[in-house]
């Protein structure tokens, strides 16, 4: 097939959707992206894109188009500006593309408006979309701080019914959202397609060598969502524990603010290492007994199932949670760690402690693996898309 693939964020920002496209290429598709310029998640464009540079490239086979957008920088204005930019710049450039595309393929994150293009084109030429949904909106938007009562979000929901209900089929990152569309925009016939680990993650490439330390590690964007404050107090009431270690590994909205807690409470033990290179990844996890995932505490996010949970599951880690919902009941599913609720810093400190404490550590691991292997693999998440691509 030849294929159209629209979303805000591609590589180099650290999104999984790289690997699908090429992962398609391999399979004999022609893949064409239509995407934003890289600025995901510190808010400035990157280097080597600023001036013009590279706005078509091609990328390990996937023909790559980079569409006019203002960088998100900090505060709503400025992600208002990086939502819209890219929504109708995108929509623009899809207006006066060919009509010899054979499907669409829509990666929709936040905003749910960076899908306009592919509607756009989908009702002009009468082609298929296919709408993966990482996000849900209007929902998002109640997590941000907006009211589900305002005038603001009873605008988004119209747009996201709109939106949604032109895709031909929808699949889901999480089992939770399939109710949500059921209620909220009357739509029952969704797909689950979980996401899967890139093949560097194995548990080969992350063993972690035996030592006196135990070593926690978190890993991915550290902003508001993800709660990494959690953490950090987790780590102030954990100090008498002996030879442990809390690793951060990424960057974000939030990062500076980390730091300075963790400065605050004289956390020696509390490392940063900023954002790595995907392919550097597994050296990191390769220092870890275990690794943590937090989320805010909203009803939205207890929806969602956090991409990392497939990258530790895949290098054969245990997990130490604090979130609720959907990732909670994974981590209980597979019995591969302790959790607790989100933001709930003394119970994470609690489920800390029962890891060092407990004798099962590599068994946890191994459970880790084999509900990857059971649930999540990139060979399963590639027959499903193909299936939907390809279905009449």
């Amino acid at each position: 097939m030849k294929l159209l693939v629209i979303c805000q964020h591609y590589t180099p920002e650290p999104f999984r959707l790289g690997d699908i496209c090429e992962a398609l290429v391999q399979k004999g598709h022609e893949v064409h992206v239509l995407t934003g310029l890289p600025n995901y998640p510190m808010g400035t464009i990157y280097e080597g894109y600023r001036h013009r540079e590279r706005r078509n490239e091609k990328i390990n086979g996937v023909s790559v188009h980079r569409c006019f957008t203002i960088p998100r920088r900090t505060g709503v204005f400025w992600r208002v500006l990086n939502y819209y930019s890219f929504s109708l710049s995108s929509t623009l450039y899809a207006s006066r593309m060919k009509s010899d595309f054979d499907a669409v393929f829509v990666n929709q994150l936040s905003p749910v408006m960076m899908s306009r293009a592919g509607v756009h084109y989908c009702k002009k030429h009468r082609k298929k979309l296919v709408l993966y949904c990482l996000d849900l909106w209007p929902e998002s938007l109640a997590a941000g701080g907006i009211l589900k009562g305002s005038p603001i979000f009873a605008l988004f929901k119209r747009v996201s019914q709109k939106i949604y209900r032109c895709a031909d089929k929808i699949a889901i990152t999480s089992k939770s959202f399939s109710k949500y569309f059921a209620e909220n925009f009357g739509i029952h016939d969704t797909t689950y397609m979980p996401q899967y680990a890139e093949s560097l993650f194995s548990d080969d490439a992350c063993r972690k060598e035996p030592d006196e330390y135990i070593d926690l590690m978190f890993a991915g964007n550290v902003g508001v969502a993800q709660s990494v404050e959690t953490i950090i107090h987790a780590a102030k009431l954990t100090e008498d524990v002996p030879n442990l270690r809390w690793h951060i590994v990424g960057e974000g909205t939030t990062l500076k603010d980390m730091v300075l807690l963790a400065e605050k409470f004289g956390l020696n033990r509390v490392i940063f290492h900023g954002r790595k290179p995907v392919e550097e990844m597994p050296r990191y996890y390769a220092m870890a007994d275990a690794m943590l995932v937090t989320m805010k505490a909203d009803p939205v996010f207890s929806l969602t199932l956090p991409g990392k949970i497939q990258s530790y599951m895949a290098a054969g880690k245990p997990i130490l949670a604090a979130a609720d919902g959907e990732t909670l009941r994974v981590i209980e599913d597979a019995d591969c760690g302790f959790a607790c609720g989100s933001e709930d810093a003394e119970r994470l400190a609690e489920c800390v402690r029962a890891f060092v404490a407990c004798d099962n550590k590599a068994q946890l691991g191994r459970n880790a693996s084999s509900y990857y292997q059971e649930n999540f693999t990139k060979d399963k998440f590639m027959t499903t898309l193909e299936a939907l691509l390809n279905a009449q």
